[in-house]
């Protein structure tokens, strides 16, 4: 009997790559909404996301501290280009016919997915405390104030599509990690009535499997005392 999938995906050669049935997959949605949050952060930030005010110095919104803009960067340009990767292998992971690949791309997805949901977890708290440390005074006329409160909201909603994302991974991981789902149910049981063959050995002899001591059904216990009473007598002569 065959395992039906593994690693959360069909046998390879099983079925063939479906763009419907990949791009309405619920992992595939999150990867996306995942690509397009970090498109948005990060490019906020760099159209936005730095003021000039009265000098040549380019300061942060977030409480004029480049390395608030300096982080939200770093981490949207690190998940964008994950996004991109994920999706890839996902796209050739159904045609791996080896389980060791198989179980790498499943860790691999389930720590890159675990760290950039706890990176972004960071990142809001972060550009959280600085945009409530931001004097208004700071931001003439209100500049890049709507931009500031789009990376802090899409930080959030990135929070919540990595760790959906890294939830899936695990699940996949501990299904494809099950040791009896390939080791020993791809193999054919036995029929029950099937009759062990003997195999020779060296003296010429043979080795039944059988159990020579099993009692032969629908036997009659004799009993002892009937034996004697119909034994016959020998003539005397």
């Amino acid at each position: 009997m065959e395992t039906a999938v593994a690693y959360g995906a069909m046998k390879a050669g099983r079925v063939p790559f479906d763009p419907v049935a990949f791009f309405t997959h619920p992992r595939t949605i999150l990867r996306l909404l995942s690509w397009v949050f970090s498109i948005v952060v990060f490019s906020c930030i760099v159209n936005e996301g730095y003021i000039n005010i009265g000098s040549e110095r380019l300061l942060c919104v977030f409480n004029k501290n480049a390395h608030a803009c300096n982080y939200g960067m770093t981490v949207g340009v690190a998940c964008f280009l994950g996004s991109i990767c994920f999706l890839i292998l996902d796209v050739y992971f159904p045609s791996m016919s080896n389980l060791k690949d198989r179980k790498r791309v499943v860790l691999f997805d389930l720590i890159f997915s675990g760290v950039a949901s706890f990176l972004w977890f960071v990142g809001f708290c972060f550009l959280a405390n600085q945009w409530q440390a931001t004097s208004p005074d700071e931001l003439p006329l209100a500049q890049g104030s709507d931009a500031a409160r789009a990376i802090i909201t899409f930080c959030f909603f990135s929070i919540l599509s990595w760790a959906v994302l890294t939830l899936s991974a695990l699940r996949r991981y501990l299904t494809g990690s099950n040791t009896n789902l390939f080791t020993w149910q791809h193999l054919d049981l036995p029929p029950s009535n099937a009759r062990a063959t003997p195999y020779p050995i060296p003296n010429g002899g043979t080795i039944v499997t059988t159990n020579p001591y099993q009692a032969t059904p629908f036997t009659e216990t004799l009993d002892p005392q009937k034996l004697t009473q119909h034994r016959q007598v020998a003539p005397a002569f």
